[in-house]
Parts: structure tokens; sequence; C-alpha cells
């Protein structure tokens, strides 16, 4: 009698080669072994050489690796299902034809699942060839994990292990008419109705390949048809989950990036009505899932476009899209501690939106401060053994700005900071005091505000970074000042007994920095003291 198998790999396969032998090589070479392992690959009617490298591991596996060949079923969903009524492991877990397992991925899910009495469990999966995976799930292993109080409704994949008994006891299987997201509802339904999850983080177990011609099926559906797709995995997952808390932790992934994807910056391309058939399909789920706890708990960019969607208001969204992919996020508007992105139909009367859709809720802005703040002019002022930095600066900010001051930082940038160069400080850390005069006044278009510091340069040997310090929506932000190539000011030296040089420079990166140094290091004593200086420094040179 042949003994059961701990683990059924499931492989849909259609048109994979060549990823598809590195792909049956991980299975084979799994250190379960053969004999505790069964690979069921369904070929959905390739028509390269696929079909025939699967009959070759068949014959050189007998026993382990089982083909079944039928006419395409145009998508994963058919191949799969086919493959689970003939799976006899005790376990069940989906690869894609072209990405690989690591050596130990098997017997560690089983081995993890035994121990705990999974019913789902979930290997740490990363992404090559620039496929994106995303990682919040696996920052640690954790045997008992919860779909809604953690980051699984944002890795949905079937590429996880599942208890077999689990998916027939539920007669669990993947609808067939979704081309794109059928393992969603699969892995959905799994996971509301299994005992416990468990999530392994130790370890590379798969290793999702983006293929050289981007041929996936998930990167070449159109939007009408995503749409169609993602609607149908909401509704069956509204079936299985009531309305409330649960049901907007998981919808928080459709809403950010299944939805938000359509509304990316290939949107203004489509044609008219395929633009207003996209709208129509996310205001329909808007309308029955987008509740405000949801909403809040988005960020401003992707709310507002979902929002400007529903509402029916293409031209609006079509501008909030243009408009950012050419000059970056809007400027920010600050109001009695709050604070709003003035994307397009913000406080417009004809389409009459919260402002609560536009705010800053409990998410850092660096890109948005650091993108649109720049020198306006700079300039010294010498009064005597005085010198005085005059620093124009611009922020995309207006409003409340009475608190932004402009300082002159001795430490670089730590490399924490934001990409574009700004960052959140530590809760609690505070604007620092005005280094000197400051006005403001707003721009000529009304999108931002100049700052003009008179700043007081001391005599010290020193490479300062010019930075806006300002508070928005209750955290406090650190921004370098880039030079937006303007004219800066000739160097200057000034002092008499001790000579100071004093310069503007932009950086590698662009920023404003002020560097001074003495002339020489110590006050020389008389003509002779001045003579013997000279004659070193010709030395030098």
């Amino acid at each position: 009698m042949t003994p059961t198998p701990d683990v059924t790999v499931v492989v849909a396969v259609y048109n994979t080669m060549p990823y598809l032998t590195e792909c049956l090589e991980s299975l084979v070479n799994q250190s379960i072994g053969v004999d505790r392992l069964e690979v069921v690959a369904v070929d959905d009617g390739s028509t390269d050489e696929s079909g025939r490298e699967l009959d070759r591991f068949a014959e050189r596996y007998p026993g382990t690796v089982k083909v079944i060949h039928q006419a395409n079923s145009g998508g994963p969903a058919a191949p799969s299902n086919r493959a689970l009524e003939a799976a006899t492991g005790r376990y069940v877990y989906f690869v894609g034809s072209d990405d690989r397992l690591g050596e130990d991925a098997l017997r560690r899910m089983v081995a993890c699942a035994d121990e705990h009495g999974s019913d789902v469990v979930v290997g740490k999966m990363v992404g090559t060839n620039g496929r994106y995976v995303h990682q919040a799930l696996y920052s640690k292993s954790d045997p008992d994990v919860s779909l809604y109080g953690s980051a699984l409704p944002f890795t949905l994949a079937n590429t996880k292990l599942f208890r077999r008994q689990l998916v027939e006891q539920h007669k669990l299987r993947f609808p067939e008419d979704l081309p794109v997201g059928s393992d969603q509802p699969f892995t959905i339904e799994a996971c509301v109705r299994a005992r416990k999850i468990s999530v392994l983080a130790d370890y590379t177990y798969y290793y999702a390949v983006k293929r050289g011609d981007a041929s996936n099926i998930t990167y070449r559906a159109g939007h009408l048809e995503r749409l169609r797709c993602v609607a149908q995995i909401m509704r069956h997952t509204a079936g299985l989950i009531e309305a409330g808390p649960r049901r907007d932790a998981v919808f928080k992934r459709h809403f950010t990036w299944e939805l938000a994807k359509l509304v990316q910056d290939d949107f203004p391309a489509l044609d008219r009505e395929t633009r207003i058939q996209v709208c129509a399909g996310i205001a329909a789920l808007s309308d029955d899932y987008f509740t405000e706890a949801l909403r809040d708990a988005m960020d401003v960019r992707r709310r507002v476009r979902i929002a400007l969607a529903q509402r029916g208001a293409v031209a609006e969204l079509v501008r909030a899209i243009e408009e950012e992919a050419a000059a970056g996020p809007p400027s920010l508007l600050l109001e009695d501690g709050r604070a709003f992105l003035r994307y397009p139909g913000f406080r417009d009367p004809a389409l009459a939106l919260p402002d609560r859709l536009y705010e800053v809720i409990g998410e850092a802005v660096p890109k948005q401060l650091a993108g649109g703040t720049g020198l306006v002019s700079a300039r010294w002022e010498r009064q005597g053994r005085d010198l005085t930095a005059v620093l124009s600066v611009r922020v995309p900010v207006t409003g409340d700005t009475d608190h932004a001051v402009v300082r002159l930082a001795d430490k670089a940038m730590p490399k924490s900071a934001d990409k574009p160069g700004a960052r959140r400080l530590p809760t609690g850390t505070g604007l620092p005091a005005p280094a000197g005069e400051l006005s403001r006044s707003t721009t000529g278009d009304g999108t931002g505000t100049v700052l003009t510091a008179r700043i007081p340069i001391e005599p010290v040997r020193a490479k300062l970074g010019v930075r806006v310090y300002l508070d928005v929506a209750g955290s406090t932000y650190e921004v370098p000042v880039r030079t937006l190539d303007r004219p800066l000011p000739l160097a200057r030296r000034w002092r008499e007994r001790v000579p100071y040089r004093v310069s503007a420079n932009a950086n590698a990166k662009g920023r404003l920095v002020i560097t001074t140094a003495p002339l020489w290091e110590s006050p020389p004593s008389g003509g002779g003291g001045r003579l013997r200086h000279l004659m070193s420094r010709v030395k030098r040179k």
C-alpha cells in the first residue's frame, strides 16, 4: 500500500519554459524527500515545450510527479482545480510554474503545521527579476496570526500550505471565470475558516519570478477585466465576513491595491468610455464598502482618487493624476492644527466633497515637503565685522505657517531620511527657535509660502545645511533646501584680525550648504608673522 504523501504540490502550467525547469527542479530536490512528496502538474494546453518538460520529469520521478494534459482554459483556476481533484497529500501547496522554492521549504512548513495544528502556513516570499512582493507580513515568525490583525490581507496569493482536510471540508475551489486574482477567493475563505494560521519568516521559502518578457498573467489584463475580477472577489469576501472592522481590514487591501491601481498614471491615456466605466465600477464598490473608517485608514492620494471616481468626477481625477505625475504632490494647507493636501476637487462646491478626504491623518508627508521646498534667493549682508545670510526659501505650505523656521544645521541628514531628503523628527522633538529674523509671504500663485530668514553667520569652521523646520498634522519635519539652480552669492571674506571666508554651494544632492572657515588657523603677530604665514602658503602650493 502506497503511503499518503505529506504534501501535494500543485503546479498549473501554461507556456512557462524555460522557467518551468527550474521550478520542477526546486520541487524534486526538496529536503522533505520524494517519498513524502507528490507533485501534480496540469498542462493547460501549452504551445511551447512545457508539456514535454512535464512528461520528462514524470518519467524521471515515477510515483512522485503526475502530469495531466488538458485544453487551454484561459487561466490558472481550472488546472488548479483539476489538480486538487487528484491530490492525495495531507497538505496541499500551490506554486507558480515560473517560480521556485527554497530547498528546505516544504519540510519546514509541514513541520510547522504539524507542531502547531495550523490549517494555513505562510512561508516568506521574495521577488526576483524586479517582481514586487509585499514584505510586511514577514517581519517575524508567528505560529498564530489573524487575517484581520496582520498584513496577511496584502499577501493573498495561494502560494501557501493548506491542510487538505480544510480544503475538502469546505469544498474550496478556484473560480474559473476569473482570469486575474482567482486565487484570492480561495485564500481568503481558507483563512476565514482556518483554526490557526502560521507565518514563517526565518527562511526564504518562495522565490516569485517576474519573467523577462513580463508575460505573467497579472501584467497582461486590461482595466475593465481587472475591475470585473476585483468586484467579484470583494463580493465573495463580503459573503464571508460581515460588515465592520474585520471586513474593512481585508478590503483595505483591495482599495489601496487593486482599485487604486486602476487610477494610476496610465488612467488618463484610456479612452473616454473606458475611463467612465472604470469610475462607475469603483463607485459601485465604494458605495457598498468604502466606510469612513476605511477611508481614514488610507493615504490621502489613494483616498482622493477613489473618492473622485466614486463621485464620477472623471475630469478632476485625470487632472489629479496628471498634475502629480508632472509636478509631484500638491501643496499643503495648514488650518487649526490640521493639514490638507489640495488635490483637485478640494473645497469645490460643485463636488461638495468633505475636507476629511483631503486631510493628512496620521501619515508622514516628507515627499510633499521635500519635493516642493527650494531656494528662491540668497545673498550676504555685511555690517562692520558682522555678516548675515539672507535666505528666501519656498515651502509648499500655506495657511498657518507662523511656526515655520529656517535654521542652519551642522549635521548631515541621516540615511534613514526620506529619499528626497525630508524626515519626520521623533515625537516630542518640537520646533527649534528661529536663528534670526524671519518674515513670511505667500507665493504669487498661492500654492506656497516664502520664508525669508536673516541668519547671522558665526566665525567658526563649519559646513551648515540650510533646513526648514515646520509642524504638519502634529508632526515636526526637517526639510533640506534644494538650490533649484538658483544663482548663489559669491564667496565673501569678513572680519579683519582673523579673516573668515563664507561660501554657498550645492552639494552632490543639490541641497544648499553654507561653508565657513578661517583663512588661517591663528592670528599672525606683526608683519613678520603675516609674511611667514604667506610664505608657508606658497610652500604648500
